[in-house]
């Protein structure tokens, strides 16, 4: 059977396999569907990474030769002054953004859905990042709470960056692996939403905090780039923005954010 679910659940349980193998060095508590097979006797395993023999890669090598993966490091290209500079960074932007329009819609459809009918449910929304990305998700959680341009009721929206008692409490009890994973833990009901943001989709917080909000069946949605195929085979929607470069990443992400607040003004 082939599929194109990021995150197989629904395959698996259809499926019931006697053994469950996932590529690439993943950690146990991180495969997908690994409960439910061992609840039914069945055997879970985690096969090596072999550089070089990735589908992963290969399937990156094909998107760059037909132009879908922007943004490499700018030292692959000479730049020659400001002007230049400038002028390489708009361009840039425009064709991530044209890509993401070109291919992305359908995930950022299916994300900006799973967070409005959690909001139609009574349920809340959290959000978590790093540096960049934890600006991004108290910017999200503050349109929500407050407004994004309409008038209408306050929406449950909390970002788990913003409190530093919190934050640096776990770190120093727990590591920081769980800043976010604790929270979430402590604060999510089952229907509640996790928006996890990491632009290289590997942030081990953002991926602890994913799997502690599936565990308690909480709807999980990414935001991440061309390369962040960890997280976005974890969430049950997940919009990967086609650059490997962070600035151009971070910029589509905010517009994802803001696409996704229209979304639920459109509704409320």
């Amino acid at each position: 059977m082939i599929f194109d679910d990021p995150t197989p659940q629904r395959l698996i349980e259809q499926l019931k396999p006697h053994v469950l193998v996932k590529g690439g060095d993943w950690a146990d508590d991180q495969i997908v569907g690994a409960d439910f097979v061992r609840g039914l006797g069945g055997r879970v395993v985690s096969i090596p990474l072999r550089t070089g023999y990735s589908t992963s890669a290969l399937v990156e090598t094909v998107q760059r030769g037909n132009g879908g993966i922007i943004g490499q490091d700018s030292s692959a290209e000479t730049i020659r002054g400001p002007e230049n500079l400038i002028e390489q960074g708009i361009r840039e932007h425009l064709q991530v953004f044209g890509a993401l329009a070109a291919g992305g819609l359908p995930a950022l459809e299916k994300g900006g859905r799973i967070i409005v009918d959690a909001i139609g449910r009574g349920n809340k929304i959290l959000l978590c990042g790093n540096g960049g990305s934890a600006a991004d998700a108290q910017h999200l959680a503050t349109e929500l709470v407050g407004r994004y341009e309409k008038e209408r009721r306050g929406i449950p929206a909390i970002a788990l960056t913003t409190d530093t008692s919190a934050l640096t409490a776990i770190a120093n009890d727990y590591g920081f692996e769980r800043i976010f994973s604790r929270q979430v833990e402590a604060l999510a009901n089952p229907g509640d939403v996790l928006v996890g943001i990491s632009t290289s989709g590997n942030s081990p917080n953002i991926v602890a905090a994913i799997m502690q909000a599936r565990a308690m069946n909480c709807r999980t949605v990414g935001l991440t780039g061309a390369n962040g195929k960890k997280l976005a085979s974890l969430c049950d929607a997940a919009v990967l923005v086609p650059s490997t470069r962070t600035a151009r990443i971070q910029e589509a992400h905010i517009m994802i954010g803001h696409l996704w607040c229209e979304m639920v003004e459109a509704d409320y």
